[in-house]
């Protein structure tokens, strides 16, 4: 879970290891279910895309959306994902 700090949450992004030895316990009332995306294919340009919102007000944003068969990566998720790639892999993002 992220820290609370202020009045919102900090992301965290940390490297756990091999995904083989990990035993996670999701809370079932937050997460309906977990699953994984290698790096290599959260760059390829076919599984990233953008969702575009607009308010009754008129206020437009953009947010990016990551794809995966049946799973989507987007929100605040996507918003970090996004973040992390720029960095992890500056010029093939």
């Amino acid at each position: 879970r992220p820290l609370q700090q202020g009045h919102g949450y900090t992301p965290v992004v940390a490297n756990l290891g091999p995904l083989e030895n990990l035993t996670l316990t999701p809370n079932p009332d937050e997460v309906e279910e977990v699953f994984t995306l290698p790096l290599d294919h959260l760059l390829r340009e076919e599984n990233q895309g953008y969702t575009h919102f607009r308010t009754a007000g008129g206020y437009g944003y953009t947010l990016p959306v990551f794809l995966n068969g049946p799973h989507k990566v987007w929100g605040l998720t996507a918003i970090v994902t996004e973040l992390t790639l720029e960095v992890l892999a500056p010029g093939r993002y």
